[in-house]
């Protein structure tokens, strides 16, 4: 299916308003073409002969009315074509602003629904500029698209039959130069779409730049790389100013040939015009209209031309938002999948394998039982594979190997949203949201009560900090939660665990980034929040699961060994000597 039949798909809930706004173009269109007959009819009627004009109008009581009624009879057919003018345009934004916003509330719906795998290899920046600016190429499409080529189409079909009824050899004259604006089109065309592609490619790379270095500007202010970061970013927008710079000047080049063009039909109709008139086979007020209609014969044809070239930097846009559209999700609900309601919570893993790539493989052949409520610790080096074996389980990935299931059915065969509301996720690093500290804690239940709220934060020991911020619960928490402490953060991400109250908790790192004692006071409300639920931890700090009921040791993506601490201890395999590496006691 070509671009542009998908983008009218868009447009297809709009067509009565589209027909409308045609409508109405086309009384514009009418009107415009009415404006040099009044100074016609002065020019040829009433300045050769103002009596016989006076006579042929007895009417008028005198030339000066009649002269004064062609002028008003202009500026009413002006202000009518502006009134015309304003209620088409109005109809053709509004039109494109609602193609527009269901355009990018599809965009931003379907990267939301794309697995990790399609995130981890793209900036999240360059997703956000599509969504953004890429987007409105579906609105430029429309408005100088369609809309443009029709009122253009129809106006030079109008200005061709006067001109023609008028002087057809000067009509067939002034035709001469269309060819060469064609071809003139055509050789611009694909320059432009070309370099409109690579600037929109430039201007994300430049967004992305400037939006890492802004959100690790704490790293840059540490490690005083400010100006570096300053080099980067001019370097970057360099390259975007030279793609702008070479587009520019293919524009420039292509409207000093389209000018040239123009002027050199225009000064040809001039010459053999006036010969006309010499002739006495045209009127002079007949050469004022029809210079007045190749003016306006010439000024769709230019219109016309840039809005190829406009569709073409559109189509370039488009072409990026189809890509994401057009992208396969990688993790989607089989056909049959169903909505579960209730479970027991009893994950299990069956020669499961994964990798992020064919030649990036990160688990192998992965056999787990984890029953109902029970405490699983997933211990290893960096890299062994723990945060993705987690990863499995909410099917932000998909095995590639392999079978995962609950309670016995293939997580294939269940639909994500209802998977994902019975699994409550803490991070190591508590991912908040620039709003509010009540809004972060109900984030996974937007229909919690205000005391459910309070109560979740109690049981995550956070009601106390709360309560001191300048306004509570409604104190904003800044950007990635900015105004917060570490331990304040995974708080309010363990209230949030607290609030959705699933039965399965997945917990990845959750104290590594604190300090011993705060890590110690979050490992007490996080053995609360374990409570009653199955649990898999994974985590480098041995001390606070060793006698959770399974430790699974992972070593390179395979399962090393397992069991309870103790029993591993006493092995001497992995487990112990990654245990006595850290001087915890037995």
């Amino acid at each position: 299916m070509s671009i542009y039949r998908r983008i009218l798909q868009y447009y297809q809930p709009f067509w009565p308003q589209t027909a409308a706004g045609l409508l109405l173009s086309l009384i514009g269109i009418g009107l415009n073409l009415l404006q040099p007959w009044p100074f016609k009819f002065i020019v040829d009627e009433i300045l050769p002969n103002p009596g016989r004009a006076l006579a042929s109008h007895p009417a008028f009581q005198s030339v000066s009315v009649l002269v004064l009624f062609i002028c008003l009879a202009l500026v009413v057919i002006q202000l009518l074509w502006g009134i015309v003018n304003w209620i088409t345009n109005y109809i053709f934004v509004n039109t494109g602003l609602h193609a527009l916003l269901k355009l990018r509330t599809d965009l931003y719906s379907y990267l939301q629904s794309l697995s990790l795998k399609y995130h981890d290899v793209r900036r999240s920046s360059d997703s956000s500029f599509r969504v953004a600016y890429d987007s409105q190429s579906i609105q430029t499409i429309y408005n100088k698209g369609l809309t443009g080529i029709f009122g253009s189409a129809i106006t030079l079909i109008g200005i061709l039959v006067i001109m023609v009824r008028l002087d057809w050899q000067l009509a067939l004259l002034s035709l001469g130069i269309v060819p060469l604006l064609l071809g003139t089109i055509y050789f611009f065309a694909h320059r432009i779409r070309r370099e409109s592609t690579f600037i929109q490619e430039q201007d994300s790379a430049m967004l992305a730049q400037a939006q890492e270095g802004l959100s690790s500007i704490r790293m840059v202010h540490a490690f005083g790389r400010e100006e570096w970061e300053v080099r980067q970013f001019h370097l970057q927008a360099q390259q975007s100013l030279q793609a702008n710079l070479r587009l520019t000047l293919t524009n420039v080049n292509s409207t000093l040939v389209i000018s040239t063009l123009v002027a050199l039909g225009t000064a040809a109709m001039y010459y053999v015009g006036t010969l006309h008139v010499l002739a006495g086979s045209l009127t002079l007020g007949s050469l004022l209209v029809f210079s007045t209609y190749l003016l306006m014969l010439y000024q769709p044809l230019q219109s016309l031309t840039y809005t190829a070239w406009a569709m073409e930097g559109a189509t370039a846009g488009a072409k990026r938002c189809f890509e994401v559209l057009d992208r396969e999700d990688d993790v989607k609900d089989s056909p049959n999948a169903i909505a579960i309601t209730e479970t027991q919570g009893a994950i299990a893993f069956q020669s499961v394998g994964f990798g992020y790539s064919q030649d990036r493989h990160v688990l192998h052949d992965i056999d787990l039982q984890i029953a109902t409520n029970q405490i699983v610790a997933l211990v290893g080096g960096t890299g062994a594979g723990k945060s993705t074996l987690l990863s499995l389980v909410p099917r932000f990935y998909d095995p590639t190997a392999g079978v995962v299931s609950l309670d016995g059915h293939n997580l294939r065969g269940i639909t994500k949203k209802s998977l994902r509301d019975k699994i409550a996720i803490v991070l190591q690093d508590t991912l908040l949201f620039s709003t509010t500290v009540r809004e972060n804690i109900a984030y996974g239940r937007s229909d919690a009560t205000e005391e459910e709220i309070v109560d979740a934060a109690k049981r995550a020991q956070a009601d106390d900090f709360i309560r001191e911020l300048a306004n509570g619960y409604d104190t904003p928490v800044g950007e990635r939660g900015g105004h917060l402490s570490v331990g304040q953060r995974q708080r309010i991400g363990i209230a949030r665990a607290f609030l959705k109250n699933s039965p399965i908790l997945l917990l990845d790192e959750p104290t590594s980034a604190l300090d011993p004692t705060t890590e110690a006071a979050i490992m007490e409300t996080i053995k609360e929040l374990m409570r009653g639920r199955t649990t898999l931890i994974a985590t480098h700090r041995l001390a606070t699961i060793h006698r959770v009921d399974q430790i699974v040791v992972l070593e390179r993506g395979r399962i090393a060994e397992q069991g309870r601490g103790p029993e591993l201890v006493a092995r001497g395999g992995v487990y112990a000597k990654l245990y006595a590496s850290g001087n915890y006691p037995t």
